[in-house]
């Protein structure tokens, strides 16, 4: 292997940490934030009952988590695709692009997750060093 497809190959490992890793903070972020008691008046003006926002935050929260340690990237990332289409089109209602309700951001998080969902975490993951153990303990 040639020394430039090593460092391309280095490269994308960490890019793809990089982004598990951002969007990993910002949903854990916003997660956190909805275990906030006035999410529930948020959930009520939306026609949800109050009971979902523990299932709401907890599905942002701990994908995020396990985003950023690189555990069931995967799954993490679809979870986190259904948050987004939720957001945009039952949220938002998906009316604009940018401006007050723009979904730009959520569009981004949405694009982001879906890449994660197929390429996978990478090899700087802890399911890839998982992966590897049983190969070095032969």
């Amino acid at each position: 292997m040639a020394t430039s497809e090593i460092k391309e190959k280095v490269l994308n490992d960490v890019v793809f940490m990089g982004l598990r890793s951002a969007i990993g903070v910002i949903f854990i972020v916003h997660g956190i934030g909805k275990f906030n008691p006035g999410f529930t008046n948020f959930l009520s003006n939306m026609g949800l009952p109050a009971e979902m926002q523990i299932p709401i935050a907890l599905a942002e929260l701990i994908p995020g988590i396990l985003l950023i340690v690189g555990v069931l990237s995967r799954l993490s990332a679809s979870l986190l695709s259904i948050v987004m289409l939720g957001a945009i089109f039952h949220v938002k209602g998906a009316q604009s692009l940018t401006g007050d309700g723009g979904i730009e951001i959520d569009l981004i998080l949405l694009a982001s997750s879906i890449v994660i969902m197929i390429a996978g975490p990478g090899r700087i993951s802890l399911s890839h060093i998982i992966k590897k153990i049983p190969r070095c303990l032969h």
